[in-house]
C-alpha cells in the first residue's frame, strides 16, 4: 500500500464522513453518528453511506470524484459540516477536491465492517458508533473504550486500540491512551477479539 495515497484517501472518506454524511444528518435528525455499513460507513438516521469510493443514497449513487460541494448537489445534501459540536474538525472546504482511491476505501470499509462485528462479539448489548470528529468505530465499557481506526496522525496506518479512561501501566499498555496493534496483526475477527478481551483483562487488573 502507498503511504500517500492511503493518507489521502483516509482524510478524504473523513471529510466527507464530516461534510456529507454527518453534517447534513445532524441538520435534518439531530445526531452526528455513524455506523458501519457492508462495504463501507454510513449515517445512523439519513440512509447516506459511503461504499467503496462512491456515496450511495435512497434515489442513487455517484462516484466521489470532483468536489465535495459538487457531490453534494448530485446527491441533494445541505453540505457542511455539523456546526459548533467540536472544535477538531478535518479543516476541509467543500470546493476542495475529493482525493478517494476506490480499492483503498474499499480497504477501509472492510476494516469498519470487521471492527463492528468484533466489537458486537465483545459487547452484544452495545451498538458501535463510528464517530465523525475521529473517524473511528468504537464502543465503550466498564470506562474502557474500544475501537478500530482507519488511521491518524500519529498513527497513520490502520490499527485498533484499547483505551481506559484512568491511564494504566503495565506491558500491554504501548501507547500514550492505552493498547494498540497495527490491522496487520488483528485482521481476523478471532485475532481482534483476543486483543480486545486481553485489554478488558488488563484494564481490570
Amino acid at each position: 500500500m502507498d503511504e500517500k495515497t492511503y493518507g489521502r484517501t483516509r482524510h478524504a472518506l473523513h471529510a466527507v464522513a464530516e461534510l456529507l454524511i454527518a453534517g447534513p444528518q445532524y441538520r435534518q435528525f439531530g445526531t452526528i453518528r455513524l455506523r458501519a455499513v457492508h462495504g463501507g460507513f454510513g449515517g445512523v438516521k439519513s440512509g447516506v453511506s459511503v461504499v467503496g469510493g462512491e456515496l450511495v443514497w435512497a434515489e442513487g449513487r455517484t462516484a466521489l470524484q470532483g468536489t465535495y460541494r459538487d457531490v453534494a448537489k448530485i446527491a441533494g445534501l445541505d453540505a457542511g459540516a455539523p456546526e459548533g459540536l467540536y472544535q477538531d474538525t478535518t479543516g476541509v472546504s467543500l470546493d476542495e477536491t475529493i482525493e478517494v482511491d476506490p480499492t483503498i476505501a474499499a480497504e477501509i470499509g472492510a476494516w469498519f465492517e470487521l471492527g463492528d462485528k468484533t466489537l458486537r462479539c465483545l459487547a452484544p448489548d452495545i451498538t458501535p458508533v463510528l464517530w465523525p470528529e475521529h473517524f473511528d468505530l468504537s464502543i465503550a465499557v466498564g470506562e474502557v473504550n474500544y475501537g478500530a481506526s482507519p488511521g491518524d496522525d500519529g498513527h497513520p496506518g490502520p490499527y485498533a486500540y484499547v483505551g481506559p479512561w484512568t491511564p494504566r501501566t503495565g506491558p500491554f499498555w504501548n501507547a500514550s491512551f492505552g493498547a494498540l496493534r497495527p490491522r496487520e496483526d488483528v485482521n481476523s475477527t478471532s485475532s481482534l477479539l483476543e486483543f480486545f478481551e486481553q485489554g478488558r483483562a488488563a484494564a481490570v487488573e
